[in-house]
């Protein structure tokens, strides 16, 4: 039996892993190098180290991206530039991802102007959904598209899942144009997240959200079953993780909302079906 790759090994712990799993072989182990780039520049971001070091990692990663695509990268980025070969993977979406998680880096974001909130989502989130839809073999247009809608609808998810995960480390991603038509004029996370019209302004960002995915629906309902299957998962399991913040509101206090694990089998189950 071959040993895992390190990326692999990392994907693993993804949620999604079995969404992952069920992808020929070329297009799983390049997915498990996305995932790993991924997760390792968000855990620089998350780290609660110096932000000048935390900065210099992300410029090291900038050079060792650099490096693959002159055909001389580092020897643990190998199977990346594998998959950047294979699937005609673009510079400028892993650098996009960098970007967005600098942002993250140089100061805690918090109650960004709508503008830079879909800057963010652009960078963190879609600019992985550009490389994925590649690695899926959807064509250009629709591909784009559904990365653009898909990737703002996870993240708006992502945002509302974790409000107080993300006030532990000082962050708040809630739009500012929001809070203030609320009636909420501070910025500061915990004292936003007590406020009693908090539901008025995560309603807003739920709207945004389910709108993006049923365009994100659409996109996949014309598209060949076997290059959408990976976020048909996606999409069906961040649904059912929004639909469960709905149902338990946003006042609170909030108890996490996870996904079973048992349900996103049957996810995955259901779409190899």
């Amino acid at each position: 039996m071959n040993k895992p790759t390190p990326a692999a090994e990392r994907a693993s712990r993804s949620s999604f892993y079995l969404g992952m799993r069920i992808l020929p072989r070329a297009q799983r182990e390049a997915m498990f190098e996305i995932y790993s780039f991924c997760r390792a520049v968000d855990d620089i971001a998350d780290d609660t180290g110096p932000r000048e070091l935390r900065r210099g990692q992300l410029a090291r990663w900038r050079s060792d991206i650099d490096a693959v695509y002159r055909g001389t990268p580092p020897p643990q980025l190998a199977g990346l530039a594998q998959a950047v070969r294979g699937f005609d993977l673009q510079r400028q979406d892993f650098i996009a991802i960098i970007d967005g998680m600098e942002m993250d880096v140089v100061a805690d974001i918090r109650a960004p102007d709508r503008a830079t909130l879909d800057l963010y989502c652009d960078r963190v989130a879609c600019a992985v959904g550009r490389l994925s839809v590649c690695v899926f073999g959807m064509q250009p247009d629709a591909g784009i598209a559904l990365a653009d809608h898909l990737g703002r609808a996870l993240q708006l998810t992502n945002i509302l899942r974790d409000l107080d995960e993300d006030a532990e480390l000082g962050r708040l991603y809630l739009p500012r144009e929001a809070l203030q038509a609320a009636g909420i004029a501070a910025t500061e996370p915990r004292e936003v997240l007590a406020h009693p019209a908090i539901g008025k302004v995560c309603a807003g960002i739920v709207e945004r959200a389910q709108e993006h995915f049923r365009k994100a629906k659409a996109i996949m309902a014309q598209s060949p079953r076997r290059v959408v299957r990976a976020p048909r998962i996606m999409g069906e399991a961040y649904r059912i993780i929004l639909a469960a913040l709905v149902a338990r509101g946003f006042a609170p206090p909030r108890t996490p909302i996870r996904l079973p694990r048992v349900k996103l089998l049957f996810i995955v189950l259901r779409n190899l079906l």
